[in-house]
């Protein structure tokens, strides 16, 4: 078993660490109190991102994007974290469903996302189907050479930056194993189609700057060319995209737990109660030691599944093991770094509140932990079940 990065990986964390330090981290603080990115900071971290060549990392190189493996890519998702995503959601990653795309589509869509010319969002969740997804209510009805679209998301990140959506709306029902299920389509629609009205949801705790949407559909008019994949078959394209993005939130997870441990530790360091240092005490020092070793074992688990992803050999119930995991591990990691800053860790003069309350929404987007059990769970039954 070689745990050994190439030479190249290691110069990429490397380059991407100092990408966020230099170019993220300075704007973190004044982000979170503004709760807003201005224009032009969004602008200039993408440009910036597009120079150093992190822009569209994720998507295959024949297409103008990175065209780097997924190990690589946990490994820079596990840098960018180190910084809320209000700011490293600039250093974009198009949704790897655009792979799905096909003649003007590649021109009008798939090309300009890699290029920083245009920005996507996925339209999935709804008031009524968050966990369960094939609860979705938005129709798509077929009307000559359009379909016509009513229904609502909400908690639709980044909408309001988003030049189109990835809208998904159920066009047919069927029958499978004795249960009605919603044959489901997906669909390329334009900021400023008609009919379609977008506006700022509710105010999150975590992530201040990184918002979310509603999006509401009136006999919102998409002609049938804007169809992504098949009539039909929008859980096919959504699925795997879905499956591998669970593998880079774990990675997300640990580069926000290890920037928690890093403070920790340097806090434990300096601050002295009783004529020494607190990290010489027992009740810090043991907790840093905690950290570090679930830290180390959900980075592990995180790599080691995207390695496997690589391999074509990962199943939805190993993805699910990694984001479980390492979102569980840093809820940990931030709330004990609260404690070990004491007071001060709930102030807003520091990093370690901002760090505590970003975590908490890693338990519970791109799948809940009950949601992550649930398909585990699923998986190590089934072959014994089905005997």
């Amino acid at each position: 078993m070689n745990f050994q990065l190439t030479q190249e990986q290691e110069m990429l964390v490397d380059a991407v660490r100092s990408f966020v330090a230099k170019e993220l981290l300075p704007h973190e603080e004044a982000v979170d109190r503004a709760d807003e990115v201005s224009p032009e900071l969004a602008a200039q971290i993408r440009g910036k991102a597009i120079a150093a060549g992190f822009y569209a990392f994720n998507m295959p190189e024949e297409v103008g994007g990175g065209g780097l493996d997924y190990l690589s890519q946990a490994l820079i998702e596990r840098e960018l974290s180190k910084v809320s995503w209000a700011l490293h959601v600039f250093v974009a990653r198009p949704s790897k469903i655009l792979m799905a795309c096909t003649g003007q589509q590649i021109n009008d869509y798939l090309l300009p996302c890699i290029q920083g010319e245009k920005i996507d969002c996925f339209a999935l969740t709804e008031p009524g189907a968050g966990s369960d997804a094939n609860a979705i209510k938005t129709r798509a009805v077929r009307d000559g050479d359009d379909f016509v679209l009513n229904g609502s998301k909400h908690f639709i990140s980044h909408a309001g930056h988003a030049d189109f959506a990835i809208v998904f709306a159920v066009t047919d029902t069927y029958e499978h194993n004795g249960r009605k299920r919603n044959a489901v389509t997906s669909f390329l629609v334009d900021r400023n189609t008609p009919g379609m009205t977008i506006r700022r949801g509710s105010k999150c705790v975590s992530n201040r700057g990184y918002h979310t949407f509603e999006m509401f559909f009136d006999d919102c008019r998409v002609p049938a060319s804007k169809v992504l994949g098949e009539v039909g078959k929008g859980w096919d394209v959504a699925n795997a995209w879905l499956t591998a993005g669970r593998v880079m939130v774990a990675a997300n997870c640990v580069g926000q737990a290890q920037r928690a441990l890093d403070v920790s530790l340097q806090w434990a360091a300096d601050r002295k109660q009783f004529g020494q240092p607190i990290g010489t005490y027992q009740g810090v020092s043991f907790k840093l030691a905690d950290m570090a070793t679930q830290i180390r074992a959900a980075e592990l688990l995180t790599l080691h599944t995207a390695w496997k992803m690589d391999q074509g050999t990962m199943t939805d119930g190993e993805a699910g093991m990694a984001k479980l995991f390492a979102s569980e591990v840093l809820g940990r990691a931030a709330d004990e770094a609260v404690q070990i800053f004491g007071g001060m860790g709930l102030m807003d003069e520091g990093p370690v509140e901002r760090i505590w309350r970003n975590a908490r929404i890693e338990r519970i987007w791109e799948g809940t932990s009950e949601i992550q059990r649930h398909i585990i769970s699923r998986e190590l039954l089934r072959p014994l079940l089905l005997r």
